[in-house]
């Protein structure tokens, strides 16, 4: 079956290219999916959300891109999405206990809760300490640097996935580099 043929049998919600839809992409969905909100519950129930809006949204697919391109790029959204989501309501919660109606938040952050399956280091709290760090990115430089150093696409795939120049990936690189340097070193000058 070619791409086109897939595609076309998506579209016309073919029960045999949804199976292949799910064979060929639910594992590497869920790799990336993972590698941005590294618990895995929540990483399953994106990844759920992103075959659903394949599913919607097969019909507006244009073709600029590789499916693959698009199926990663609605992932990325995805897991954005969540992340922004998810700080909302710690700043909310964070807000209502300052205000003294609400029951104090828990002092664990989210994404220290370590079941990233790539992510296997002796010591369990570097990971969760560069999951941190990761996460205080800016969200343009946290995509990049997560596409490519967790998830190892090249920048080329990130530059399709993202809809940025090559330039522009290589850039945010840089500069995601230099911010976690600059943070990780802070984080373990406080730790001596």
């Amino acid at each position: 079956m070619t791409e086109t043929e897939f595609i076309e049998g998506l579209r016309s919600h073919n029960a045999n290219a949804y199976g292949k839809l799910l064979d060929d992409f639910q594992q590497n969905v869920f790799a990336t999916c993972i590698s941005f909100v590294p618990n895995k519950e929540d990483a399953e129930d994106i990844a759920q959300e992103v075959f659903v809006e394949v599913f919607k949204s097969i019909a507006k697919f244009k073709g600029d891109s590789k499916l693959s391109t698009w199926i990663y790029r609605i992932t990325t959204n995805k897991c954005l999405e969540f992340i922004r989501r998810k700080n909302t309501k710690k700043r909310f919660a964070f807000m209502q206990s300052i205000m003294g109606n609400a029951i104090p938040m828990d002092k664990t952050s989210y994404f220290t809760e370590m079941n990233h399956p790539g992510v296997i280091l002796e010591n369990k709290e570097k990971s969760e300490t560069l999951f941190l760090a990761i996460n205080q990115l800016p969200e343009a430089q946290k995509v990049v640097f997560t596409l490519h150093k967790v998830d190892g696409k090249s920048y080329q795939e990130i530059s399709d996935i993202t809809e940025k120049s090559l330039s522009s990936v290589e850039s945010l690189m840089f500069r995601a580099k230099k911010n976690l340097q600059k943070l990780l070193e802070h984080f373990y000058k406080n730790d001596k």
